[in-house]
């Protein structure tokens, strides 16, 4: 099997958060191969441990993707700060004679590890509105897709995650751990929580899930959880987060002062977007379904104009969300020439004042435990993990499994990927959204 055929028979999607099938952003020919390990999120550390424990595998399968997608132009991102991450790459760099990677060192701001950001300062060139990097010539990846990329090139599938288990718990670390791990069992690998009333971020506090009560006890760890931020139940980001819609609507109707500062510090308006975040908010407050809210479309949901540039305490990201979801049609971008805002510069936020602002502040760079793999007795393996169509479960209920055994297949002729056991044993239920399996002596007992 050729590169493509191994990433796709092992399951490989992007491990930053977005989840989109590997074998297919691979599968082109591209003038820049573009390597993100920046660590977009204020708390999270995954990243800079992969770089630390495995930078030889990652620039190993850096050779691999950039000889596939021939890419002229190879740029390994990451930020000036991760001192020691950076020293890891250099000596592989030097000592395995890959001079055509060349590091590209970012301040720490917020978000560094867009990817249509990262694209911008590196290339200068704007994504098109509404469109993905390819459009430019490039191709950008995130080091713990790359880390996959070279266990899929060694026969060896996605089963497992490192995840930062940080914040409120006796001992902050990295763990691996089977995919379909529940985030109790993180939580208790990490030491267990030291406050009684708390509530978890799953992924990074500005752009991740969060859950309360029941939802913890069901979430689990999939292919792009990389971060499981235990924080109090009252803490500034749960808070915002947990507003009803309706709330959201007419309190932005009643106190937003059209400011600005929620369209002055959007990113994507500052690569020359045409995205407005306060345009959008007028239009919800006179209630015109008009061709503006067209815009929300663009929205990444960083989280900047709500947890960061809104005087007012509003969720311009929330708004755009819900408009997201009402209107169907693409966003159709003009013909002319996109060009950043001449203000770009000086608008970009120092990622421990973004840290600071959402009072997460005390739980920047906790030092961490050893790092360690658990076992867990059952797993329960969401089938959609990815962009895309979820897999089609392959095997049937009770059969006996191997760790590595493909038990779900992608969806035939859809953007689908490959999902595997991540423990031996057998399966015990399948429905529509998970399948699950406990270890051969747990079912025994």
């Amino acid at each position: 099997m050729n590169l493509i055929e191994k990433i796709y028979e092992a399951g490989v999607v992007g491990a930053g958060g977005a989840g989109f099938p590997t074998h297919v952003k691979y599968d082109c020919e591209t003038e820049y191969l573009i390597i993100n390990g920046a660590e977009c999120e204020p708390l999270l550390q995954t990243d800079k441990f992969l770089m630390r424990e495995y930078p030889e595998e990652i620039l190993e399968a850096v050779s691999l993707v950039a000889e596939n997608i021939g890419a002229k132009k190879i740029y390994f991102a990451t930020k000036k700060k991760y001192t020691q991450e950076v020293d890891c790459l250099r000596r592989i760099i030097e000592d395995k004679g890959y001079q055509n990677i060349e590091l590209f060192l970012m301040d720490s701001y917020y978000p560094a590890g867009d990817e249509q950001i990262m694209l911008y300062e590196i290339t200068g060139r704007i994504v098109p509105e509404g469109g993905i990097p390819l459009q430019v010539g490039a191709v950008v990846t995130n080091v713990g897709t790359l880390f996959n990329s070279y266990r899929a090139v060694n026969n060896i599938p996605v089963t497992d995650k490192y995840v930062s288990v940080l914040g409120e718990v006796k001992e902050p670390r990295i763990i691996k751990v089977p995919i379909g791990t529940s985030v109790k069992n993180c939580i208790e690998a990490a030491g267990g929580s030291i406050i009684n009333d708390y509530a978890v971020i799953l992924g990074g506090p500005m752009m991740g899930s969060n859950l309360l009560n029941a939802e913890i006890e069901h979430a689990v760890i999939t292919k792009t959880d990389g971060a499981v931020i235990v924080v109090p139940r009252d803490n500034f980001v749960i808070e915002r987060n947990r507003q009803s819609i309706e709330h959201i609507k007419n309190k932005a109707k009643a106190a937003c002062i059209q400011c600005t500062l929620c369209t002055e510090y959007c990113p994507r308006y500052l690569i020359g977007h045409e995205l407005e975040p306060h345009r959008i908010m007028r239009a919800l407050a006179y209630n015109e379904e008009s061709e503006v809210l067209k815009e929300a479309k663009l929205c990444c949901e960083c989280g900047i104009c709500e947890l960061y540039a809104c005087p007012m305490g509003l969720s311009p990201r929330l708004v755009n969300v819900y408009f997201k979801d009402k209107i169907d049609e693409k966003f159709e971008s003009g013909q002319e020439e996109l060009k950043a805002h001449p203000m770009r510069d000086y608008r970009k936020i120092p990622t421990a004042r973004q840290t600071a602002r959402l009072n997460l502040d005390k739980y920047d760079h906790q030092p961490l435990a050893e790092t360690i793999e658990i076992e867990v007795e059952e797993v329960r393996i969401p089938l959609k993990q990815h962009i895309g169509a979820s897999a089609v479960f392959a095997l049937t209920e009770k059969a006996e499994v191997k760790k590595g055994q493909i038990i779900a297949e992608a969806k035939e002729d859809s953007l689908s990927t490959n999902i595997h056991a991540s423990l031996d044993g057998k399966i015990e239920e399948v429905n529509e959204q998970y399948i699950l399996i406990k270890a051969i002596d747990e079912v025994v007992s």
